[in-house]
């Protein structure tokens, strides 16, 4: 695959200087929980960084719940974590992959080139007996110089624009029930955005948490045409990481995330929401 690693190969490259792991553990419900896993255990030179704090940028009117960092801070966010473009940068969540996705997203979006993200999480890690440890690692800060691929990201007005066009797949990346409007345990209004079709990011998933094979892949996202355009979105911009991935690694070769996604579309009072399935 061609931007996940294995538990076993990242074992074997885990000492290498080049290397650097990047502990993205994170729970919407509690926001101190990743700090505090990390603190107990993490995978040895680790660094870690907060979905909030790190990944994500202030809330404001608009922009949705997890807006997308300055490109700039990001890069010398990297930069403080020494890394620069040639540190091989593997990142990694318990295992559901939505927040390393997150991490492996913005690091691709500001030209890393080589950033993957560990297939079955820490939760495999720890399964698979591999060392842990305590131990915060003294980092050395590198110079990162940032390459900013603007494809990788659609915003509002390309949305908009694009939403009920033929040749684009809009793709909602949340629960049925989410999409559907039945439930909205988050975001102040339910439904999804009118022309958008659904597909779980969790589905890209197999029983063990780890990514499903390409073949699988592309099986899993036939109804949606390669020759389109493809925005995913998900509530905030963090799960429809995983649907980009997936997109990515099934071959598809225009794809982009509406990063502020449904919690960002519904912050305009003037934008329709469906409440049925299209």
């Amino acid at each position: 695959m061609k931007y996940f690693i294995d538990t076993n190969l990242a074992n074997t490259l885990r000492l290498h200087p080049n290397v650097v792991f990047l502990d993205c553990r994170f729970q919407l419900a509690d926001s101190s929980y990743g700090y505090k896993a990390y603190v107990k255990n993490h995978i040895p030179h680790a660094r870690f960084v907060d979905l909030k704090n790190d990944l994500s940028s202030e809330v404001q009117k608009h922009g949705g719940r997890h807006p997308l960092p300055d490109v700039n801070d990001f890069s010398e966010l990297l930069g403080k974590l020494g890394i620069d473009q040639n540190t091989i940068v593997i990142c990694y969540d318990d295992g559901f992959l939505d927040n390393a996705a997150r991490c492996w997203f913005l690091c691709r979006l500001v030209g890393h080139q080589f950033t993957f993200v560990l297939n079955g999480g820490y939760k495999e890690w720890v399964e698979n007996g591999f060392e842990v440890t305590e131990e915060i690692a003294n980092v050395t800060p590198k110079k990162f110089e940032a390459n900013i691929n603007d494809h990788m990201v659609s915003f509002i007005s390309d949305v908009k624009e694009k939403q009920f066009n033929d040749n684009v797949n809009l793709i909602d990346s949340r629960e049925y029930i989410r999409y559907k409007g039945e439930v909205e345990p988050i975001d102040r209004i339910a439904g999804h955005i009118p022309g958008a079709k659904h597909s779980f990011w969790k589905d890209v998933l197999n029983e063990n948490g780890r990514i499903k094979s390409k073949e699988e892949l592309q099986n899993h996202y036939k109804h949606f045409s390669k020759d389109k355009e493809s925005i995913v979105y998900c509530g905030s911009g963090v799960t429809g990481c995983v649907n980009y991935l997936g997109l990515i690694e099934a071959e598809y070769p225009n794809v982009k995330l509406y990063a502020g996604s449904f919690s960002d579309w519904i912050s305009y009072e003037e934008n329709v929401v469906n409440k049925v399935d299209l």
